[in-house]
């Protein structure tokens, strides 16, 4: 971490298990950001039966966004775009939420749409590859939704996102104490299957020829179990991952903990988020490549290029620069699909 110098951008990702701020200075990559802080956070727990989240979550996120936020301001960082993702998005009660952290703190939390969202995880997707991977396909499995974005060029020509994120689909369809019945996991995958075969359904011949790319945690812990190890091409396989299911299906959550890569986190989760994975890989060439890029690093490199666009009139007001930068995120959805 270092004081910055001049013009630099900012996100503050408050999802499920933590809040994570990230700095860049222009020039700079999200490999490696300027300033970088994490606050844990464990959201998943304090959701009731309706979807609400409680005032003990809320008190948590009302303090990892200030923390985050003083963090920020220590290092002379003022242009920061505060998101959140789904686990708050879709709470039941996602306006109080707002209300009392921007009470609490002076900060309103920003929602990005599902497809917003998949159109920025293409462009952090896109970065890493750069434009001699050709056509790219891009899968997102999140707690709460499932982004799916494709393209040739920069930015994405199709995005759509569908509820099926690891934790929304354990949540509606499989029981809270494994083992899980083969019985429930067969029926949960035949729902995820007809569900992504629908969203693909018109552009399925269109998008056969592209690089198939996973970004999300889930996908890479997924890689990591299903037989990915440091030093290899990362890539989850559809045989592989077929193998896992019937077992994390057998095992208790306390097991799945110690299975590599699967953290104590997102252990519940992990047989949801491998069903919704085997049904991606099924319809779209059953191997993925796994980036380590994703939504935070797409909004990153959007606000740094929103930055550098070369016009005199940012230069009249300081803060025009940031504004500038948080209007590239929150513009209208583009009729991309």
């Amino acid at each position: 971490m270092h004081a910055t110098s001049g013009p630099a951008v900012g996100v503050l990702d408050v999802g499920s298990f933590s809040a994570r701020l990230v700095v860049l200075e222009p020039g700079g990559t999200p490999l490696e950001p300027a300033l970088s802080h994490q606050s844990r956070l464990r959201l998943d727990r304090e959701l009731d039966d309706e979807c609400r989240l409680g005032d003990r979550g809320i008190a948590a996120i009302s303090a990892a966004v200030a923390e985050g936020m003083a963090v920020a301001a220590r290092h002379g960082v003022h242009d920061v775009f505060p998101f959140a993702t789904s686990s708050i998005r879709d709470a039941a009660n996602a306006d109080e939420v707002v209300r009392t952290v921007r009470r609490d703190t002076g900060v309103e939390l920003q929602f990005l749409s599902g497809r917003r969202e998949a159109e920025l995880t293409y462009v952090g997707a896109r970065r890493w590859y750069g434009a001699a991977a050709g056509p790219l396909l891009v899968l997102d499995i999140g707690g709460g939704t499932v982004e799916l974005s494709a393209g040739r060029g920069s930015q994405a020509e199709f995005a759509r996102s569908l509820p099926l994120g690891a934790r929304s689909v354990t949540r509606d369809w499989l029981p809270t104490d494994p083992p899980v019945r083969s019985k429930k996991v067969r029926a949960l995958r035949e729902y995820v299957l007809a569900q992504v075969r629908g969203a693909l359904g018109d552009v399925t011949a269109e998008i056969a020829d592209h690089r198939v790319v996973g970004c999300s945690k889930v996908l890479r812990q997924l890689a990591r179990l299903a037989g990915d190890r440091p030093g290899r091409g990362r890539e989850l396989h559809l045989d592989d991952l077929r193998v896992w299911i019937p077992r994390l299906a057998a095992m208790p959550t306390a097991k799945r903990a110690k299975l590599p890569g699967i953290s104590r986190q997102r252990a519940r989760q992990a047989l949801g988020g491998a069903v919704v994975a085997e049904a991606l890989l099924t319809i779209t060439g059953g191997t993925m490549a796994i980036c380590p890029w994703s939504t935070r690093d797409g909004v990153l490199l959007t606000l740094l290029d929103a930055l550098a666009v070369d016009d005199p009139a940012l230069q009249v007001n300081p803060l025009s620069l940031g504004e500038q930068a948080m209007a590239a995120l929150l513009e209208l959805e583009k009729p991309v699909d």
